[in-house]
């Protein structure tokens, strides 16, 4: 089925199943599967070493991480 034909289908649909429809689109962009996550991370990762590698930034310790973190939940 062509895109266009979906989209002509479903706009047929009562309010209440394409609103339970664009929920479900919208939730599969938000959560990627755990491959498409893992891929992402280490992309991510391998970024962030890079940056640290070349000191453009500044690991900061877990130790503080948290101390902030409670200090802000106070």
């Amino acid at each position: 089925m062509m895109f266009s034909q979906l989209e002509s289908a479903v706009l047929t649909f009562p309010l209440d199943q394409r609103a339970a429809l664009a929920q479900k689109l919208l939730l599969s962009l938000e959560e990627p599967n755990d491959a498409e996550f893992d891929r992402l991370w280490g992309e991510e990762s391998a970024r962030r070493a890079d940056e640290c590698d070349a000191g453009l930034v500044q690991a900061i310790p877990g130790e503080a991480v948290a101390a902030k973190a409670r200090a802000l939940l106070k």
